[in-house]
Order: C-alpha cells, then sequence, then structure tokens
C-alpha cells in the first residue's frame, strides 16, 4: 500500500520498498501560493483512495455576502440576476482534488471533484457544492476525511468541511449532512439554522459514519446508494440518524464544545475528543440523549485525534502530551512511549494488513505502530 503525505503545496508518495517519499508540489489548488486571493489558502487533508488515487483537501474562506444578495451563501451563476465573473471565480476555491500517482512516483492532478448525483450542477465543473442547488456555496473548506476500510461500503470516502459530511464514492459526490439545530432568537418566528465546522468524523465497526461539529454529534446509517446520502428524514428514511444530540452535562447546546474526533470502540462505547474538554465517554440512553462521562487520567484537556482499533482499545492523540492508549475495560491508561512528538495532529488505522498498521502523525514525524 501506498503511504500519501502533505506538506504544504507538497503532496509525497512513500510505496512499498522506498527508503524516502517522493514529493510533488503545485498540483491542483495547490498550483498557485496560498493565500486569500488564491485558489486555497492552505491544504488541509490528504486521504487515500483507490490504487494509486489520493484525495486531498483544500481551505478557503468564507464568502462575503454580495450587493443585491440576501444570502451570504448564494452565487448566481451565468445569465443569471446578479451574476459577476469574479464572484462565481471566488467559490470555485478551496473543495478537493483528486490526484493520481505516476510510474515515475511523481503526481498529478486526475480532477477537481464536482461530479453529484443531481441534476442541479451537471456539466458545471465548480467544486463542490450543495447537490440540491449548486448556487449555494457551503463546503469550501475540508477540514477532515475517512475512508471505509472494509464491509460493504468499502472504498467509500468521506469529508466534513465547514458545513457537514459529505460521501464519495470514486470521482462523485453527495453533499451533506449535518446534526444541525434551529436557534429563535428574540422571539423570532423563523430560526435559524445552526451548522458550525465539523472535525469529528469516525467510521464504526459496523459501517456507521460518526460525526461531531462543534456544538452536535450524530450516528448515521448509511444506504447502499450514493444518492440517499443528502436525503433528510431525521430518524426515518434511506438514511436516518440513529442517534443525534449534544453533550448536555459539559455544555448548553448553543456553546461550542470543540469535538475534534470521534469514535466507537469494539465494546460499543462512543468516545469523543474535544480541542478544549478532553475525551468523553457516551452510551446512548435514547436516539436523542445519551449517558456522558469524562475520561480521567490524561495529563492534558486537549485533544486532537482519536482512533479504534481491532483489539478494542482506544489510542488517544493530544495536543502537548503525546500519544495515550486506552485498553478495552475502559479505565487503564498509559502513554505511548515509542512515539516521538508532544502534538499528535493525526491517526489512521489500516487493519486490513497483516499485523494492522496506526500510523501516528506528530510534530516530530511519521510513526507506524503494527499490531495487534
Amino acid at each position: 500500500m501506498n503511504v500519501w503525505l502533505l506538506d504544504g503545496y507538497r503532496i509525497g508518495v512513500l510505496r512499498p520498498g522506498d527508503k524516502a517519499p517522493t514529493w510533488t508540489s503545485g498540483v491542483g489548488q495547490a498550483r498557485q501560493p496560498f493565500g486569500p486571493d488564491s485558489l486555497a489558502t492552505d491544504s488541509t487533508v490528504i486521504c487515500g483512495g483507490e490504487a494509486g488515487r489520493a484525495y486531498v483537501g483544500y481551505r478557503a474562506n468564507e464568502m462575503k455576502r454580495a450587493p443585491g444578495i440576501e444570502q451570504r451563501s448564494y452565487i448566481p451563476g451565468p445569465g443569471e440576476a446578479g451574476y459577476t465573473p469574479e464572484r462565481y471565480a471566488e467559490y470555485q476555491k478551496g473543495d478537493l482534488d483528486a490526484v493520481r500517482l505516476q510510474p515515475d512516483g511523481k503526481v498529478a492532478l486526475e480532477e477537481h471533484l464536482w461530479r453529484t448525483v443531481k441534476s442541479s450542477n451537471d456539466g458545471k465543473q465548480i467544486g463542490i457544492h450543495n447537490t440540491n442547488d449548486f448556487h449555494y456555496e457551503e463546503d469550501r473548506s475540508v477540514l477532515n476525511c475517512a475512508r471505509v476500510t472494509r464491509g460493504r461500503d468499502r472504498g467509500d470516502l468521506y469529508i466534513t468541511t465547514n458545513h457537514g459530511v459529505t460521501r464519495i464514492q470514486g470521482l462523485t459526490y453527495n453533499s451533506h449532512r449535518h446534526p444541525g439545530w434551529y436557534l429563535y432568537e428574540n422571539g423570532s418566528e423563523w430560526g435559524s439554522l445552526q451548522c458550525p465546522y465539523m472535525y469529528g468524523l469516525g467510521i464504526a465497526p459496523n459501517g456507521d459514519v460518526l460525526v461531531a461539529n462543534e456544538q452536535m454529534l450524530g450516528v448515521l446509517v448509511p444506504s447502499n446508494k450514493l444518492e440517499d446520502w443528502d436525503r433528510e428524514f431525521t430518524w426515518e428514511g434511506p438514511t436516518p440518524w440513529s442517534f443525534k444530540s449534544f453533550n448536555e452535562v459539559l455544555n448548553g447546546q448553543a456553546t461550542d464544545d470543540y469535538w475534534r474526533a470521534f469514535e466507537q470502540v469494539r465494546a460499543g462505547r462512543y468516545y469523543l475528543g474535544s480541542a478544549e474538554y478532553g475525551v468523553w465517554a457516551m452510551t446512548p440512553k435514547s436516539r436523542s440523549a445519551g449517558n456522558w462521562s469524562k475520561l480521567a487520567g490524561l495529563p492534558t484537556n486537549r485533544i486532537l485525534s482519536l482512533k479504534a482499533t481491532d483489539d478494542g482499545a482506544l489510542y488517544i492523540g493530544t495536543n502537548g502530551a503525546g500519544l495515550w492508549r486506552l485498553e478495552p475495560d475502559g479505565t487503564t491508561l498509559a502513554p505511548v512511549r515509542d512515539v516521538a512528538g508532544q502534538r499528535v495532529l493525526q491517526l489512521v488505522y489500516e487493519p486490513t494488513v497483516t499485523p494492522s498498521m496506526l500510523l501516528v502523525l506528530t510534530d516530530q514525524g511519521l510513526t507506524t505502530l503494527r499490531g495487534p
């Protein structure tokens, strides 16, 4: 298997047998220097796909409200009222590139993703936008990615963005789902949908999709059809929420919990990691409420990553105290001494190789742990 690396505007590939990665610069949205007036302000994540393919995510600034346009995220297309070439180009920034490995080990752009399962933006090569209506720019910053490694949906990719979670099969996407809620202010009859940035993303052992934005979390049950992904019927329909709520023990619904990771261990417990409030264990008591308890024993509350492994353990990546392992009993906790670095930026688990492989990315480099 190839290991894909991302370093700003550079993409690296470590092929089986290589002693060092081969780097390629200036591909896709990184072909211009990063900045507010460029195609992206930064690169964010890289995720492997089918053999020889990877997906690279980018960040872009939120769009400003245009004169005469009531909604900030609405973008008129060519020939429509309010259309300007500058604004139309602006909302094609950020998003997601698919790249391909070349025979010499270098990387080339395959496609800036734009194909959807709906007809709204059919033929419009303008990036990832609202599947039902391409006029709405809601997914320009990719914040996390996860590939399904086994089961019925093996190979599917999920990305989280500034608005929700999008499902991708090959070069086709369906956007998006979010555990949002409505805020009613000053006795207003109409509420404002709250969909904060979404960093938390995990794949449960049974294939459920685990998502958490800054305030809420949810467990989605995906169907076998990509076109079903954005059909929102809450507890019913082809892709229902089996759980959707917030941590009422920690904060009120309108207060950010800063969730950065969401995993489920073999025993069935869910764990969420917060950038500010530590690791929390959760077991649902209904589809909209959970039993919450904070994990004790960590030297810091600043969490950046979590990963459940097949032996029932949970690996915890902290911001400042290195990597920790929680044993399957849910109480025994110890630091992982073999990994250098105090900031654990990302954990990637690959269970289909023998022995299984956990990639640990820290401020000191990349470490591979093998087993069980």
